[in-house]
């Protein structure tokens, strides 16, 4: 665990992955986290209280994750703030595409709680370096 408060916008239509990563962000992690069921409410939550870095279920019905994070990067308040897909689809062909749409980073579902705050942290860490 880190000093460092992250609070994290999380979108996932899946209840039961949704509060897995949530106590494991939360407990394991020491992050905040606020949680959205699809894309619309995360692009609406992200602009009613901006977070320091969002993670978005890629196939969400509605409005999926990518096409969030489009919304998020197209809005100048928004736009520097790390997005990390999340994604049972993680073979090289798919994270590139992700990445090249402007992915900070991408996780692969299912992930495994005890490990996937160090993994948010990192993806985190190193976008805030690169400025």
């Amino acid at each position: 665990m880190s000093d460092e408060a992250i609070r994290v916008l999380y979108a996932d239509d899946e209840e039961d992955i949704l509060d897995v990563a949530t106590l494991a962000l939360e407990l394991v992690g020491g992050l905040t986290v606020t949680t959205c069921s699809d894309g619309f409410q995360a692009v609406a939550a992200a602009r009613a209280a901006p977070p320091d870095l969002i993670m978005l279920d890629v196939m969400m019905p509605g409005m999926d994750g990518p096409t969030a994070m489009s919304q998020i990067r197209a809005d100048p308040s928004l736009g520097s703030i790390p997005v990390i897909l999340l994604t049972a689809r993680v073979r090289g062909p798919e994270v590139r595409e992700y990445m090249a749409l402007g992915a900070d980073g991408v996780i692969s579902k299912p992930f495994d709680p005890m490990t996937l705050a160090d993994e948010v942290r990192t993806i985190w860490r190193t976008t805030r370096a690169k400025g």
